[in-house]
């Protein structure tokens, strides 16, 4: 299957997105300060791995075939206080970056669903997008209930 012009740029973009998120998830589980938010990082990066290999069978062959089955994220539980820790800031400042991503990656990814005219490719880009909402969703789950979102 051949790719428009405009499909090719925004598919570009999207693997540009992928490759930042995947550094943003790698740099930040190496920050974190609660070893289970660094787990959750991980997860999230190996996700993504997999949002850029079916972006890469995009390009290459025009196959909207999705990439391997992902393990379940991580639990969610409360490791901080009440109390503004500096380790709870800091994981805090690092949630908030990565929430912030994944909204922008929501969002490109709504567009093409959009602009992009073949419907399996559009049926596997909104599959990944909600993959990305569903990572906005375990940040926030992990904020939620370690007093970090209001």
């Amino acid at each position: 299957m051949q790719l428009t012009q405009k499909e090719t740029t925004l598919l570009s973009d999207l693997k540009s997105a992928e490759k930042l998120c995947i550094e943003k998830y790698t740099r930040h589980a190496e920050c974190a300060r609660d070893p289970q938010l660094a787990e959750l990082f991980r997860h999230i990066a190996q996700v993504e791995r997999g949002h850029l290999d079916t972006l890469n069978q995009f390009e290459s062959s025009g196959n909207p075939t999705q990439g391997q089955q992902m393990t379940q994220p991580p639990a969610v539980t409360a490791t901080y206080g009440i109390a503004d820790t500096e380790d709870k800031q800091a994981d805090c400042y690092l949630c908030s970056d990565a929430l912030a991503a994944e909204k922008h990656a929501s969002q490109l990814y709504n567009t093409c669903v959009f602009e992009f005219t073949t419907g399996e490719l559009r049926t596997a880009l909104n599959h990944i997008q909600t993959e990305e909402q569903g990572h906005g969703k375990l940040i926030y789950d992990y904020m939620k209930a370690n007093g970090m979102y209001s």
